[in-house]
């Protein structure tokens, strides 16, 4: 697997409200610019999502991919990996949430990206950091309109 890629940005509401967006993978289409649409292929015992289809359309960068999501008992994280996709022959990810003394949440995103075609490692860490700084500033914006 490739090298991953970690950012943070520290969010104006508690790990609950921001994990209950992550959570909400049918909206993504609402707020997250590059993600088309999304389908629940399959839920897990306590009913979140377990197997999800994105397509996306990020300009140059179009897929349709499937991952399948671990989430973490205590609901301060979320891991995920590609089962399936078209451009991508790998994904790992995760969201780690770490409550502040302020009420506001520090979201730490890594993720590795393997596409099929090859792709300079520099040039790859940079689009993954684009993907990460958009991802997160959406996620940011989203939590703190309280949605």
């Amino acid at each position: 697997m490739a090298d991953e890629s970690t950012q943070s940005i520290v969010v104006d509401a508690p790990p609950d409200q921001i994990m209950a967006v992550i959570a909400d993978l049918e909206s993504y289409p609402e707020w997250a610019k590059a993600v088309r649409s999304t389908e629940i292929l399959e839920r897990d015992a306590n009913g979140q999502a377990h197997r999800v289809t994105f397509t996306l359309d990020a300009g140059p960068v179009k897929d349709v991919y499937t991952l399948e999501y671990d989430w973490a008992p205590d609901g301060l994280s979320v891991s995920w990996h590609l089962v399936k996709g078209q451009m991508q022959k790998a994904q790992r990810g995760r969201y780690e949430l770490t409550p502040l003394d302020d009420g506001q949440t520090e979201v730490t995103y890594t993720l590795s990206v393997e596409l099929a075609l090859p792709m300079i490692g520099q040039l790859r860490r940079k689009a993954e950091k684009m993907i990460m700084d958009i991802a997160l500033k959406e996620l940011k914006r989203r939590a703190e309109s309280g949605l």
